[in-house]
């Protein structure tokens, strides 16, 4: 598995590989002359993004981050849901905090749909990754429910609007 961004907040370039015992020494413990676990040099232990790694992992444990996630994320998944019967919306999927909204494709036109919403809201203020007549979203682990409420607010609004 391999992660990056989140390690040192978004502050600096970090990344890291996490594998199995039984892969990690079947890589560095095979054949003479192969090349270890090869990965990711070019960041390799920098001591500024180590550090800010180290501090992220002290703010998610002093101020209890994933549990404080794990508890929002149902008043997320209701939030999202509750766009069910939104016109053109086909699909709503969630797993913690995070979750996507499909719409429905128009006829000669996929991605136009989306396009138009995600340019709605952000012009109302809220950013979204679109991919084509889907949006992405994960907000922070620090999210409140009025963050919440005036995420799905405004891509409700934008979703009626477009239809």
């Amino acid at each position: 598995m391999t992660t990056a961004k989140g390690i040192t907040n978004g502050t600096v370039p970090c990344g890291a590989v996490f594998a199995h015992r039984k892969v990690y020494d079947a890589l560095m413990n095979g054949p003479e002359g192969q090349i270890e676990l090869f990965h990711g040099y070019t960041y390799s232990a920098h001591p500024v993004a180590c550090a800010a790694g180290i501090a992220t992992l002290d703010i998610y444990k002093n101020e209890g981050l994933l549990t404080r996630a794990g508890k929002m994320a149902e008043y997320w998944r209701d939030s999202l849901h509750a766009l069910r019967d939104l016109p053109n919306v086909i699909d709503i999927r969630n797993c913690g905090l995070m979750g996507a909204v499909e719409l429905a494709p128009r006829k000669d036109a996929p991605s136009a749909r989306g396009y138009d919403v995600m340019v709605d809201c952000f012009n109302s203020g809220l950013y979204l990754r679109q991919s084509g007549d889907a949006f992405a979203m994960s907000p922070p682990l620090t999210v409140e429910k009025n963050h919440i409420d005036d995420l799905v607010s405004i891509l409700s609004d934008a979703i009626k609007r477009v239809a």
